[in-house]
């Protein structure tokens, strides 16, 4: 697990965060979401220790990673999945040699050993194959599936994702949901995953983290969430009018 202890963060005189403490589950997908500006980013950036907090500590199981130094975080740093928004593959490299990226950075094995856990990994992913295609000859969907395979090559405990359903179609974002979800509960993972997508929330939201002006709001299951009688997560959810209608039928059912 991940523990945030009384986070806080600051820039000049802005007050990003403010006295953050949440508990992020191991074999859960814990999700953090908020409007924009909300302080989702800059908290995810600190728990991956891109970013030292003004005052409190981050720990994962046992380890303070702020207190650590270079080397140790490097070795942490081997233990860490990371699946970015905009996918991050290297058009120059075929998939095999994105997904293989991290085992050249951080492993001696050998070029069949990594090749192997390219396969396994994408085959993880259903996308047996296509070893030596480039990034470009894929959809978007794909791409993404794709950087979840190098998110998993070795074998990480922790797992951050940022916006994973960014700019793909409702279908597909429903499959990467899935795919992260089994993941996490097949390898007892710690998932964090920043979002603003209400289906992924809806979904797979076991852990939920709703930050607002930097405070946590509210927390917990998406099963409490449209029960909730919380003012800004209530604003939040049922931004959109099709899910108002739909809470409004819900409770006219009731």
């Amino acid at each position: 697990m991940i523990i945030a202890k009384d986070i806080t963060k600051s820039f000049d005189i802005q007050e990003v965060l403010k006295g953050i403490s949440f508990t992020f589950e191991k074999g859960k997908t814990n999700l953090i979401i908020g409007k924009s500006g909300a302080g989702k980013t800059v908290l995810l950036k600190i728990l991956v220790g891109l970013l030292q907090p003004s005052t409190g500590t981050v720990y994962y199981d046992d380890i303070d990673i702020c207190s650590i130094n270079k080397q140790q975080l490097r070795e942490l740093r081997m233990q860490i999945g990371m699946l970015f928004q905009g996918n991050a593959l290297f058009d120059s490299m075929t998939i095999e040699e994105n997904i293989r990226f991290p085992m050249d950075m951080f492993t001696k094995e050998s070029i069949q050993e990594k090749r192997n856990r390219v396969n396994y990994c994408l085959e993880r992913v259903s996308l047996e194959g296509i070893n030596n295609k480039y990034p470009s000859e894929i959809s978007g969907g794909m791409q993404k599936r794709v950087g979840i395979a190098r998110s998993i090559v070795l074998s990480p405990k922790y797992l951050f994702c940022d916006e994973p359903n960014s700019g793909l179609d409702p279908k597909t974002a429903i499959t990467i949901d899935e795919l992260i979800s089994s993941i996490t509960k097949d390898n007892e993972i710690t998932t964090i995953i920043n979002t603003h997508d209400m289906n992924s929330v809806m979904e797979i939201g076991e852990n939920i983290c709703f930050l607002d002006q930097g405070e946590i709001a509210w927390q917990g299951h998406k099963d409490e969430v449209l029960e909730n009688e919380n003012p800004k997560l209530q604003e939040f959810i049922f931004a959109s009018p099709f899910l108002q209608k739909l809470r409004s039928r819900a409770l006219n059912a009731g």
